[in-house]
């Protein structure tokens, strides 16, 4: 991780009460301190709630699922920014697997929400990743760069100065199968050469977390990676003490 600071986030997804949030946070904040960076990222409807649960504490900060390009119109259901930081947030998940392919959501959108994120303060969790077929075609590479750069087109590589990139592989999202530390060490080093291309700094400095099927037991030789910087977790996060454990291994790779 050279000298970055950990990262984990927690994505709920379509999961939780208010009695499992507060349980899970009651956990979590014992076992937390702001040696690293985590986050919490719960459904829209509980964001305020959970904001309560954490409020007069470093250890853990909010973010959401997703959120609008747009600040205000005719938009039925979608949530904008500024919504998001009047409930408590300070990071926002933008372009997960699931987003684009399941409701549409195209690189162009993505870029959007990227720069809409920005403009208003919040911190995007970028999510960029493969499909097994991409992987097998041997199109890691130039499925990533195509993701990344429609975001640096429209924002520019300094944008990233603060923001977060989550290497999520299609393939390996909610499937049980975790790509090894190898392979996230490989793509996370050209996503970092790619930013690097255009500002050096910036690809130095920028955090890239790795999400897919991540628990304890393998979130240790994953984060041992130079440029492995922690992680998006789903399906372990909903377990206050898998996502510990995930913390733990981060902490020691810092």
């Amino acid at each position: 991780m050279g000298n970055r600071k950990p990262f984990v986030a927690a994505n709920w997804k379509l999961h939780g009460s208010r009695s499992q949030l507060e349980q899970f946070t009651t956990a979590c904040l014992k076992g937390l301190d702001d040696k690293i960076d985590t986050v919490l990222c719960p459904s829209h409807v509980h964001l305020d709630f959970v904001s309560r649960l954490l409020s007069d504490q470093r250890a853990m900060k909010l973010g959401a699922q997703n959120m609008s390009q747009h600040q205000s119109g005719a938009y039925t259901g979608e949530v904008s920014c500024e919504m998001l930081i009047e409930a408590g947030c300070r990071y926002v998940i933008v372009g997960h697997s699931e987003r684009r392919r399941l409701f549409g959501e195209t690189s162009f959108i993505v870029a959007e929400k990227f720069a809409a994120a920005r403009s208003a303060g919040l911190i995007p969790i970028l999510c960029l990743g493969e499909s097994g077929a991409a992987r097998q075609a041997r199109r890691t590479f130039e499925v990533i760069a195509e993701e990344l750069d429609i975001v640096i087109e429209k924002n520019g590589a300094m944008a990233f100065d603060n923001a977060i990139i989550a290497y999520e592989p299609i393939w390996a999202v909610g499937t049980g199968k975790c790509a090894t530390p190898e392979q996230a060490q490989e793509v996370h080093s050209f996503i970092r050469g790619r930013l690097a291309e255009d500002t050096p700094v910036i690809g130095e400095k920028v955090r890239i977390i790795y999400g897919g099927s991540l628990t304890p037991a393998n979130a240790r030789d994953l984060f041992a990676q130079p440029d492995v910087d922690g992680g998006l977790i789903g399906g372990a996060s909903l377990d206050d003490q898998a996502f510990l454990g995930i913390v733990e291994a981060a902490k020691g790779a810092s």
